[in-house]
């Protein structure tokens, strides 16, 4: 399968320039995505005004948990192997947690209880488009307001990442890993 629409090529708009350099490390070319999303200025501007990658209420290991799951259940290749690439070791992941991202369970022995919420509320939201009582009680057990409503849009966020990778289809970044084989 090749992309479906060609990814924008220098040089981009001063702004566009500028913000692609800050996201990306030095010497590392803009991710697909982005420049792919880049054909549309307006659209691109706007995507990167949603982003959630700053600090926020939650560690870095739950954020990524967050991602990964939701890649993983929308079949996101791309986004997920682009996280594990650049975020897993700074979370902590090792072979076991890289594996239970697509595991079809939420129950991985590698996670923590406050782990496994997480897991187990993005697979509901994926599953249900919502969340039941007893999820929602126990989540209020162990995070804050913020810290739920942060998890909320980041399940959200990451599902329209994975729907933007899979219907452009973009190719995987070199350096990025597929998704494991499952067992």
């Amino acid at each position: 399968m090749s992309t479906r629409i060609e990814p924008a090529v220098r040089p981009y708009e001063d702004d566009m320039e500028k913000t692609l350099e800050r996201l990306m490390p030095p010497g590392v070319e803009p991710l697909v995505l982005f420049r792919t999303l880049a054909r549309n200025p307006r659209v691109f501007r706007r995507f990167m005004a949603g982003g959630l990658l700053d600090k926020g209420t939650i560690t870095l290991r739950e954020r990524e948990i967050a991602i990964d799951r939701a890649c993983a259940r929308c079949g996101g290749e791309y986004e997920w192997g682009v996280h594990i690439a650049l975020f897993a070791a700074k979370a902590g992941f090792g072979p076991d947690e890289i594996a239970a991202t697509v595991a079809p369970r939420a129950n991985a022995d590698c996670w923590t209880e406050r782990e496994r919420l997480i897991v187990r509320l993005v697979d509901q939201l994926h599953d249900t488009h919502n969340v039941d009582d007893e999820l929602w009680a126990a989540l209020k057990a162990e995070f804050a307001d913020e810290q739920i409503v942060e998890l909320v849009v980041l399940t959200g966020l990451y599902h329209m990442v994975s729907f933007t990778v899979n219907a452009l289809r973009l190719p995987m970044e070199g350096y990025a890993p597929h998704f494991p084989a499952r067992a």
